[in-house]
């Protein structure tokens, strides 16, 4: 009998192929990186900027690191903000073994009993991999950020970097917050702290002005698998903090950065999009059933002030009004953006210019990126044709939805193994989906998600129910209850 690990595992791999995902890597793409070395000698053309006190910061386990960041004081006030993103490019041509896998998967996927990445190891967690204490080649978005939030000046270039710090989520979100000691690392780089600091400031002020402009509030829950010498333990939730959003709110707002630098360029882009959503009414129904008024017509501030206000009265059931709201905005994909284009805009962010540059270990939308902003950089003609980049951001887009699905399944398959001995309880739910293909329900702890299979008559996204559990299959990852 397979540990359950490993058991996730198989479940993991079987539905990748069957979505039509390659869990492993070609004997040609191996071959490839065989006698690969790191690109990352100063060379003409790239700036050396080891010397700033540059960090990453990402989760505890993470090994592809693709952005660092650091802050740098302005003459008259305000920051200026660098992230430097790994130049996987530089080792990953185009059309070759390795970037041929990448295009066809596009992704890395992480099911929680395993990463399956979109590069092979010995590149994302090593050569192209922003790693500690290492000199690597990278593409720098620079970004002044003024008191108020607003961006100023920006710049794109080439640059060698060095790592300084390999921080995590969990440590510099306490510390920042005041919860918490410095982290390890931290005091060992002189004026990083104060440099954190800064770069803190500048992402409050980043966030806060992006929700003036309607920028959403959202807060959901995400788990993963908590193993014990291969045994399932739990389903721990990952936690928001300051030093997340600090990484988010620098990755938007260098993501603009080079989405306007490749319109400035004349050079047609990938962007990562949200429209405008179809399914408001049902969010104007959501803000009614609370005592509030959202317009008829889609209005983001308008929905923004609402979640403020619906996060300050009911913290503990925020996360679910939230899930609600994502599920009726509809799904982000990406799509061509030619020069002199009306861009659609990412609703959600409330950003109109955007697209997806900051990680070309995990995902081949950005490397595709990368390789439109060398060539832009370096005046050249432009990396892919019109017709080539609509093919990538539709396959992008197609990919992306699949990889969701295998890391549904995985994640319901070990709640379902967590849940095979409580069938009869009972549990307070949210309708997460409602259509004419089944409705769906998540309970709280765990939080999983499973499919109503009675007395799901008249219920909507984002109804509360009380619900049985009836069954679970852990195989197909089938957690099915009865509304009580």
């Amino acid at each position: 009998m397979p540990s359950p690990r490993a058991f996730l595992q198989d479940i993991a791999r079987g539905a990748m192929r069957d979505r039509g995902f390659e869990p492993e890597f070609p004997p040609a793409a191996l071959a490839q990186v065989t006698h690969l070395a790191p690109a990352a000698q100063p060379r003409d053309g790239l700036r050396d900027l080891r010397g700033l006190p540059w960090c990453s910061i990402d989760n505890d386990d993470s090994r592809d690191l693709d952005q660092l960041s650091v802050a740098q004081p302005r003459a008259g006030g305000g920051v200026t903000i660098l992230v430097a993103i790994a130049d996987v490019d530089a080792l990953v041509k185009r059309d070759s073994p390795v970037d041929q896998h990448a295009s066809r998967n596009t992704t890395t996927i992480y099911t929680g009993a395993q990463i399956f990445p979109m590069l092979p190891e010995r590149l994302s967690t090593d050569l192209t991999s922003l790693n500690e204490n290492e000199d690597r080649a990278a593409v720098v978005i620079e970004f002044a950020v003024a008191g108020d939030g607003s961006i100023g000046a920006s710049d794109v270039y080439q640059a060698v970097v060095r790592n300084r710090a390999k921080l995590a989520y969990p440590s510099v979100g306490a510390w920042l917050e005041g919860q918490g000691p410095m982290p390890p690392g931290i005091p060992d780089v002189p004026g990083l702290d104060d440099n954190l600091r800064k770069q803190d400031a500048a992402a409050q002020a980043l966030k806060e002005r992006r929700h003036e402009h309607g920028a959403l509030t959202l807060m959901t829950i995400e788990a993963r698998p908590v193993f014990d010498d291969g045994a399932l333990r739990d389903l721990a939730e990952q936690q928001r903090s300051r030093a997340t959003e600090l990484i988010e709110d620098f990755m938007i707002a260098a993501n603009g950065v080079v989405a306007r630098f490749l319109a400035a360029k004349g050079f047609s882009s990938v962007r990562r999009i949200v429209r405008i959503p179809e399914k408001w009414p049902r969010i104007v129904d959501l803000a009614g059933q609370a005592g509030y008024r959202l317009p008829d017509d889609p209005d983001a501030v308008a929905l923004e002030a609402w979640l403020v206000r619906r996060r300050a009265e009911d913290p503990r059931h925020f996360p679910d009004l939230s899930l609600s709201v994502i599920k009726l905005l509809g799904r982000g994909e990406y799509v061509i953006e030619r020069p002199g284009g009306n861009a659609t805009g990412h609703f959600g962010l409330a950003v109109q210019d955007y697209t997806h540059a900051t990680a070309p270990n995990r995902r081949f939308a950005d490397l595709v990126t990368q390789r439109i902003v060398k060539a832009a950089l370096a005046r050249h003609a432009a990396a892919y044709t019109d017709d080539e980049l609509a093919a990538i951001a539709s396959r992008c887009t197609e990919r992306e939805a699949a990889a969701e699905k295998v890391e549904r399944l995985v994640h319901k398959a070990a709640a379902a193994m967590l849940l095979s001995s409580r069938i009869g309880e009972r549990f307070d739910a949210i309708v997460t989906g409602a259509s004419d293909k089944g409705t769906w329900v998540r309970i709280r702890r765990p939080p999983v998600e499973g499919r109503l299979e009675r007395g799901y008559e008249g219920l909507g996204v984002g109804d509360k129910v009380r619900v049985r559990l009836l069954h679970t299959d852990p195989p197909r990852g089938f957690i099915d209850f009865a509304r009580v």
